[in-house]
């Protein structure tokens, strides 16, 4: 079953404006630009991370389902649906969205401060 068949049969449905996200990558080890290993223990300062928005709710106006979007981690409630985490915020938490449905002129990058 595909990542996004599975997504749109959530037993869920969001309220007010309220935005459900995957996170993209676990928390964990990562590789800096220069392949340098990072390790988890290793301290950062604030750092945001991206996630793709699964569901949303009714009075939701900038993002949809599909939409990868960038948050603070720090600033988030989970929840687990059918063993699968998600995140669970406001739309007003989300500082950045990503989408390929921004189409403007042929130089812009598609995502949206």
């Amino acid at each position: 079953m595909s990542e996004k068949t599975h997504h749109d049969k959530l037993p869920i449905r969001m309220l007010h404006d309220r935005v459900l996200v995957r996170q993209d990558a676990a928390e964990g080890e990562r590789r800096s630009g220069g392949g340098i290993l990072i390790p988890a223990t290793a301290a950062v300062g604030r750092r945001l991370a991206w996630a793709e928005v699964v569901a949303v709710g009714q009075n939701v106006r900038t993002v949809e389902p599909g939409d990868r979007v960038l948050y603070d981690p720090e600033d988030r409630a989970e929840v687990e649906v059918r063993g699968i985490p998600y995140v669970l915020m406001r739309e007003r938490d989300l500082h950045a969205v990503a989408a390929d449905r921004f189409e403007g002129s042929e130089d812009t990058t598609g995502l949206y401060l």
